[in-house]
């Protein structure tokens, strides 16, 4: 059985992508191999993970991932008190989709992170029911 998922994300400036998401809330639980310079590093914020590991230091490994900036994929992003949230990242954050209410009830909206990948942030809304 399935516990959890942490992606591992791949980036060219670590030291950047870490600034990035600390100001999301995020917090390095680990590093490798040197907290000054790591190749990899572990963050998390409430029950999210993220692995970020550099191009140089994945090589020559795995070539068929992308060593492209961005990717073909959305991180969606569960999250409490989503209005609070956004008003407290909305000026150092970029912005791609502000806040919305979509059709099935989840306030929503969406940020480009450094690397160019999408992180849609989501909070269910409760809706009265006649």
């Amino acid at each position: 059985m399935m516990e959890t998922i942490t992606p591992n994300i791949f980036v060219k400036d670590i030291i950047a992508t870490i600034s990035f998401y600390r100001k999301l809330g995020f917090e390095v639980i680990a590093t490798v191999p040197d907290p000054d310079k790591p190749d990899w590093v572990m963050m998390t914020c409430g029950n999210v993970n993220f692995m970020f590991q550099t191009y140089e230091n994945l090589g020559d490994d795995l070539p068929m991932i992308s060593r492209q900036k961005g990717g073909s994929l959305l991180l969606y992003i569960q999250i409490k008190n989503i209005r609070n949230f956004y008003l407290k990242v909305r000026e150092e954050i970029k912005i791609v989709k502000e806040p919305e209410t979509t059709f099935y009830g989840a306030t929503e909206f969406s940020v480009e992170d450094i690397n160019g990948y999408i992180l849609t942030f989501a909070e269910d809304e409760v809706v009265d029911k006649p």
